[in-house]
C-alpha cells in the first residue's frame, strides 16, 4: 500500500512506524464548590509557571541548534503570559467557579476559534502555537509526563496527526528516521525545525493514522512525498540503500564547512551569514563565513514590551561588527510588517500586509524609530566594517529619502563628536519595480542584495505564507532568473557588489545557476553553509555559465527544476 503527501524536508528512510499522540482529551465541563475558587486559581498560576519553565528549557536547548528557531519558544512564552488570556481564565474561575482545566480549555478554545476563522493565513497559522500552549498547560494540570520523543530507544519513523514545534525541538533527532503528518504546512514552525534537523518529512497525508499501525514497517521517500507500507524485501533493500546514500551525503557535506567557498576552477564566492541576534551560538559561524550577509535587526525589536533604545541597539551591533572585524556586516534596517509584528506597539491591521506599510515604508512613517536605529548603527561603525541596507525599496525616491535621513543623522553625530568610520549604504532588491531599474539604482547606492523570497512573491503575485496559493509561488519561475540576471548584470557593470540572501541562495540546486548568472556573493543561515560550499566546489565558472544559458532558454519552472536536478 502506498500513501502520499507533500514532501517538505528531503531524504529517504526505512524503518518502523512510531505513532505519536500527545493530544489531550477535551476536559468535561465542570465547576467547583463555593470556597474552592482560590485553590483552583493558585493551581493555575503554578501550572503557568511550570509551563514557562519548560518552554525556557526547550528554548535554551534549541538555541544551541538554531537561535532563530529558538525565538518560536519565546513566542510560546508570550502566549502563556498573554494579558487577555490571563484576565479571562482567573475571571472564569473566580466569578463563575469553572474548574481550572475547563477554564484553560474553553478560554483557549475561544481564541482558537477566532484565529482559525480569520482570512489572513499569517494569523490563522498561529492557531497551532496557541493549541500547543493549551496542550502544555493541560498536561501539566493533570500532572502527566510528556511523551518524550527525546527518550526514544531505537530509530523510528514518527507518524502523528500533527507535531507541535515543542515536540520537534525536544526530540532525539538521531533516533528519528522520518516524520509523517496528517496536518501541517510547508511554512509551519514544525517544518522549519524539521528542515534544520535534516529529517525527511512528509505532511498532508490524508487518513495517515487510519492507515498505519504502531511498529509497522514503512519506506519513506520525502523527495517524492510517498510512503510504502509493508514494503517487500527488495523495496526494503532499495530504501536502505537510499537512506544510506542520504546519510552519507549529509556527512560528506559537513566536511566542506571549514573549506573556502571556491569553484572548481578557483574563483572565490563570498559566503555571508544570515543572523537574527549576536548570541555566541549564532556568531560561532563567523569562523567559516566571509561576512554577515544580512543582520535581520527586526528580531531585536520583537518579543519585548518596549522598543530597544539607541544604546541597546548600539551595543548589539557593536558585538557583530567587532566579531567580524574588517569583514563586512550588512545590517538591514528594521523590516517589520508583512509576516512580522511588534509586541511593543500595535500596528494597524491591513488587508494586504505584504503590500502595506512595512519595512522602509514603516520607517518613513516613524522617523523617530528609524533615526534611533541609524544613530546606533553609525556609532557602531567605528568597531568594524558596516554596510547599511534598506529593505522594501521600490523607487529611486525611496533611496534618496533614506539617504537624506542617514546623511542628516551622520551630521548630527559628527557635531556631537561621536567616533564613526566610513560605511556603505545599499538596498534590498525584492520589489520588481526596483529590479527593473537596477542600472539606475546602482548609481545611487554602494551595494545591493537580492531578497529572493519577497521578490518571488511579488513577481508571481502569490503570498508565500498562504498554502492555498503555494503552487503559484514558483522560485524557479523563468521570470525570476531573467530578472535576477538583469539585476546582477547592472550592478556588476557598475562595479558595485551584489549578493542574494533569500532561500534561493541557500539552495544547492540553484547555486551553480546563480554563479553562472554572474553572482559572486551569497548569504544563508549557518545550517546551509556546508551544502552551499559543496555546491560551489562542484562546478567551474564555465560550466555554471553553460547552465545559466540553458536555464534562460527554458519556459517553465517545472522544466528548470527538472534540468537542475540532472
Amino acid at each position: 500500500m502506498v500513501i502520499t503527501g507533500k514532501g517538505v524536508a528531503p531524504g529517504a528512510a526505512v524503518g518502523s512506524i512510531y505513532i505519536y499522540n500527545e493530544k489531550y482529551s477535551r476536559p468535561a465541563e465542570s465547576f467547583v464548590p463555593a470556597g474552592k475558587e482560590q485553590s483552583q486559581l493558585d493551581r493555575y498560576l503554578t501550572v503557568k509557571k511550570e509551563a514557562l519553565d519548560e518552554l525556557e528549557e526547550v528554548r535554551l536547548s534549541m538555541q544551541k541548534v538554531d537561535p532563530g528557531k529558538a525565538e518560536i519558544f519565546n513566542a510560546h512564552k508570550e502566549i502563556v503570559d498573554d494579558i487577555i488570556i490571563n484576565e479571562e481564565i482567573p475571571a472564569r474561575i473566580l466569578n463563575e467557579r469553572w474548574a481550572g482545566d475547563w477554564a484553560i480549555y474553553q478560554v483557549y478554545e475561544t481564541v482558537l476559534g477566532v484565529l482559525k476563522k480569520t482570512p489572513d493565513p499569517l494569523i490563522s497559522e498561529r492557531a497551532a502555537d496557541f493549541d500547543d500552549v493549551r496542550s502544555l498547560l493541560l498536561r501539566l494540570w493533570y500532572g502527566r509526563k510528556k511523551e518524550e520523543l527525546s527518550a526514544l530507544t531505537q530509530p523510528v519513523i514518527i507518524a502523528a496527526e500533527e507535531l507541535m514545534p515543542s515536540d520537534v525541538a525536544s526530540m532525539d533527532k538521531e533516533k528519528v528516521l522520518a516524520i509523517l503528518l496528517e496536518a501541517g504546512g510547508a511554512t509551519s514552525h514544525t517544518t522549519i525545525i524539521a528542515k534544520s534537523y535534516g529529517i525527511p518529512t512528509i505532511m498532508g497525508i490524508q487518513g495517515l493514522l487510519g492507515s498505519v499501525k504502531h511498529g509497522q514497517l514503512a519506506a519513506v521517500n520525502a523527495d517524492e512525498g510517498t510512503v510504502i507500507l509493508d514494503p517487500k524485501d527488495d523495496v526494503v533493500s532499495e530504501y536502505i540503500k537510499k537512506s544510506e546514500i542520504f546519510n552519507k551525503d549529509k556527512q560528506e557535506t559537513k566536511t566542506f564547512l571549514d573549506t573556502e567557498g571556491c569553484t572548481n576552477c578557483g574563483v572565490k564566492i563570498d559566503i555571508g551569514l544570515n543572523i537574527n541576534s549576536v548570541n555566541n551560538e549564532e556568531l560561532d559561524a563567523s569562523e567559516y563565513t566571509d561576512s554577515v550577509g544580512v543582520f535581520r535587526t527586526e528580531f531585536i525589536f520583537m518579543n519585548r514590551d518596549t522598543l530597544p533604545t539607541e544604546e541597546e541597539q548600539f551595543l548589539i551591533y557593536k558585538i557583530a561588527l567587532e566579531r567580524y572585524g574588517e569583514r563586512p556586516v550588512i545590517l538591514r534596517t528594521l523590516d517589520i510588517g508583512g509576516d512580522k509584528s511588534l509586541t511593543s506597539m500595535e500596528l494597524p491591521r491591513e488587508d494586504n500586509p505584504f503590500l502595506g506599510n512595512r519595512a522602509l515604508r514603516f520607517c518613513f512613517s516613524r522617523p523617530d524609530i528609524f533615526k534611533t536605529q541609524i544613530r546606533a548603527a553609525l556609532r557602531a561603525s567605528y568597531y568594524g566594517n558596516l554596510w547599511l541596507m534598506l529593505p522594501m525599496v521600490s523607487s529611486l525616491e525611496d533611496i534618496r529619502k533614506a539617504k537624506q535621513i542617514i546623511t542628516c543623522t551622520k551630521a548630527e553625530l559628527d557635531k556631537e563628536k561621536k567616533p564613526l568610520k566610513d560605511f556603505k549604504t545599499g538596498i534590498m532588491i525584492e520589489i520588481p519595480s526596483i529590479a527593473l531599474i537596477a542600472e539606475l539604482a546602482a548609481n545611487e547606492v554602494d551595494f545591493a542584495s537580492i531578497g529572493s523570497n519577497d521578490l518571488c512573491q511579488y513577481l508571481c503575485a502569490a503570498d508565500r505564507m498562504n498554502s492555498a496559493v503555494e503552487p503559484y509561488y514558483q522560485s524557479f519561475h523563468p521570470a525570476m532568473f531573467r530578472l535576477i540576471k538583469e539585476t546582477i548584470t547592472a550592478f556588476n557593470s557598475a562595479g558595485k557588489p551584489i549578493s542574494i540572501c533569500g532561500e534561493l541562495g541557500a539552495d544547492p540546486a540553484a547555486i551553480p545557476l546563480l554563479i553562472g548568472l554572474g553572482l559572486r556573493k551569497i548569504s544563508m543561515g549557518a545550517a546551509s553553509v556546508a551544502a552551499a560550499k559543496r555546491a560551489i566546489a562542484s562546478v567551474t565558472v564555465e560550466k555554471a555559465e553553460e547552465i545559466a544559458r540553458n536555464v534562460l532558454g527554458l519556459s517553465t519552472a517545472q522544466e528548470i527544476e527538472k534540468y537542475l536536478a540532472l
